[in-house]
């Protein structure tokens, strides 16, 4: 049954890869987005959305927005903070935390079916094991702060008022529309020019789970009641890649000859040894699986960027030091 459908982070690479699929699913899509966004991932369906330029920080802005639109799903993807090039903690604070808060309230005040919000696997902070959803959280950033602090928002709003309000918390996520400077699009983009990038400590691991799967998860949560009410959901593979596996299935896929240089870039503060989720809730709740794994979805995104050749020459351009 089609929906009307809000979105935010839309443009975004998550975000994007979500508005495909609405459209595909023959869903009504309404894009919340900032002034001066980037459109370059939807260039080719923004005619099969309906854009709305709004600071949702603004309550005025998103009661008139939810007033509008009336939307049936909502799905609050937009963040600030988890590229190291975004620092403004101000801007972090506003668009994590002040956004959704004004935004829930708003969408409450119109009603809706489901509300769908994405916080991050950084709100856990530093762990040695598989965390679940239900331990104690010690966010390692300004941008995990405000995420956690918005998961807790969600969560207390659901339950106060018996509202239909579920987080996923994402681990690593990888695909098509990822930022072009991400470790995964400048291990391909090189990769195909026969070369390696400056690289961490290959022992550094991350949780990687493809788009599409994250994707699916958004869908089995706006579509399944959660048995309970202000449901955290982890949404990883529980498989973690070390970044030396990264790099051997990059230079397997991709047929690089090119040694890698390990510690040539410097580890960065998040970085660590351990990164990897404990998602048995999402599987036993929503039936959610992970169906694409790691060498797998490199070979899909790799074989994404070099099927255009306008959109390489894109990502060429645009890329730097992984981030």
């Amino acid at each position: 049954m089609a929906r009307r459908v809000l979105l935010t982070g839309g443009t975004g690479f998550v975000g994007a890869n979500l508005a495909r699929r609405l459209l595909h699913d023959g869903h009504e899509v309404h894009l919340a987005v900032r002034a001066g966004y980037q459109g370059w991932r939807l260039a080719d369906c923004l005619a099969d959305v309906r854009i709305h330029t709004v600071d949702l920080a603004s309550s005025e802005a998103t009661d008139a927005l939810a007033g509008l639109v009336r939307p049936e799903w909502v799905f609050h993807l937009a963040a600030h903070g988890a590229y190291s090039s975004q620092t403004n903690v101000l801007a972090i604070v506003h668009t994590n935390f002040v956004a959704t808060v004004s935004l829930l309230e708003a969408c409450a005040r119109a009603g809706f079916e489901a509300f769908v919000h994405t916080g991050s696997s950084s709100e856990y902070g530093f762990k040695d094991h598989e965390p679940a959803e239900d331990e104690w959280v010690a966010p390692n950033s300004a941008y995990a702060v405000t995420t956690a602090a918005a998961t807790q928002y969600c969560r207390f709003v659901a339950r106060q008022r018996g509202l239909p309000v579920t987080t996923l918390r994402l681990y690593s996520v990888y695909g098509p529309y990822e930022e072009p400077t991400r470790l995964i699009p400048t291990l391909i983009v090189r990769g195909l020019d026969g070369a390696l990038p400056p690289l961490v400590n290959p022992a550094i691991a991350r949780d990687f789970v493809y788009a599409d799967d994250v994707v699916e998860a958004c869908l089995l949560a706006a579509e399944h009641a959660a048995p309970q009410v202000g449901a955290v959901y982890n949404v990883g593979t529980g498989q973690q890649t070390t970044i030396g596996e990264v790099v051997e299935i990059a230079r397997r896929v991709l047929g690089i000859a090119a040694q890698p240089e390990w510690g040539a870039m410097p580890d960065r503060a998040w970085d660590t040894g351990v990164w990897v989720a404990n998602s048995a809730a999402i599987r036993e709740s929503l039936g959610w699986q992970p169906r694409v794994a790691f060498a797998e979805g490199f070979a899909r995104t790799a074989a994404w960027l070099r099927e255009n050749t306008e959109r390489l020459e894109y990502y060429r351009r645009h890329r730097q030091l992984p981030a």
